[in-house]
């Protein structure tokens, strides 16, 4: 029997981060770069929403979220001058913040005990045509996972992060990243299943 791939890629755009949404013309750019006030403050404002966005998919809280946020902009306020164009701004602001993230995610796997249940289910990294469509909320799902697979899910279904990217980023291995992404799927399958079954016992409309 062929299992259905759950690949948060699939659900409504609303969970994207928004960062190939973002437009800053190129002049603005070059003066944030060389310390302009105004266009630094634009800078600030039109990555605002996505860096939070991806602050809060990755992490789950929204006060660690707010923290980060400002965290990673007083990186780029500080980098911005020694930027040099090698990719583009929305992908170097987006790279800070995954490795604000990160950097707070490894300190706290370092601190706890959050095991990785080698038991689950394990599902086909699938495609987009194999996935099916979800409803319900997928910030709340994606809470329910252990850290690593919500980072691993986050960064390849919906970032876009290659494996290899994600490895180097978390500081595991290529296999580390594939077998955290198809339990998380797994994972994400179980808790839509689970809140999609119908209450039993529950009142059936008379025939």
């Amino acid at each position: 029997m062929v299992t259905a791939t759950f690949w948060i890629g699939s659900a409504s755009n609303t969970t994207m981060s928004g960062f190939s949404s973002v437009q800053i013309d190129e002049l603005t750019q070059r003066r944030a770069c060389a310390g302009d006030r105004k266009a630094l403050s634009e800078v600030c404002r039109v990555f605002a929403a996505p860096v939070l966005t991806l602050c809060y998919r990755l992490t789950g809280d929204r006060t660690l979220a707010d923290d980060l946020t400002q965290e990673t902009f007083v990186e780029v306020l500080r980098g911005l001058s020694g930027f040099r164009g090698e990719a583009s701004l929305a992908t170097w602001v987006r790279r800070i913040a995954v490795s604000r993230c990160l950097m707070h995610q490894r300190s706290a796997w370092n601190r706890k005990v959050s095991p990785i249940p080698e038991t689950m289910e394990l599902a086909g990294e699938g495609t987009p045509e194999q996935a099916f469509a979800v409803g319900h909320d997928i910030a709340r799902a994606l809470k329910q996972l252990p850290d690593t697979y919500r980072v691993v899910v986050w960064l390849y279904d919906v970032e876009g992060y290659t494996h290899q990217e994600i490895a180097e980023a978390t500081g595991k291995s290529v296999s580390f990243s594939k077998s955290s992404l198809s339990r998380a799927r797994a994972a994400l399958r179980r808790i839509h299943e689970s809140e999609a079954e119908p209450l039993v016992g529950a009142a059936c409309p008379a025939g």
